[in-house]
């Protein structure tokens, strides 16, 4: 299975940082394809279950305003180190992705998302994508 590896300073202390990632209805804000997360009562601990949300369907203007979100598949909490490491299992798609967030300069946290999966699954800019999302919502740090 193939690998691909982001990493991106983020403008924010690593425990808000972490904060932001320990509620799992925070992953559809910066996890690229996900509308919502219906999460199991354990929330973000090892075994937990949750329930992934598309968006709206394709199928023209019409389609997009009458068609429900669906179902997309099942994300299952693999690893979780408080404060700075994460494991999920995206496992309809067979992805696997981990995130480590560490201390960086003045302040500002370092993040590295390691994606594996199956070719025709792990699209090259995914962690990049999903990095840049994070960074867009985690600048507490950001200098006036």
């Amino acid at each position: 299975m193939p690998r691909v590896i982001a990493t991106r300073e983020l403008l924010a202390p690593r425990q808000d940082v972490w904060e932001f990632l320990a509620e799992p209805h925070n992953l559809a804000d910066w996890w690229p394809g996900v509308h919502a997360i219906q999460p199991d009562r354990r929330g973000l601990a090892p075994g937990a279950r949750w329930q992934l949300i598309a968006g709206p369907q394709t199928g023209g203007l019409v389609g997009a305003f009458v068609r429900r979100p669906e179902v997309a598949g099942t994300l299952t909490v693999m690893e979780v180190r408080q404060g700075e490491f994460l494991r999920l299992l995206f496992v309809t798609d067979h992805i696997d992705a981990s995130l480590a967030i560490e201390p960086a300069r003045e302040g500002h946290t370092r993040a590295t998302l390691a994606i594996d999966g199956p070719w025709l699954r792990v699209n090259r800019s995914l962690p990049r994508r999903a990095l840049n999302r994070l960074y867009a919502l985690c600048q507490t740090g950001a200098e006036s």
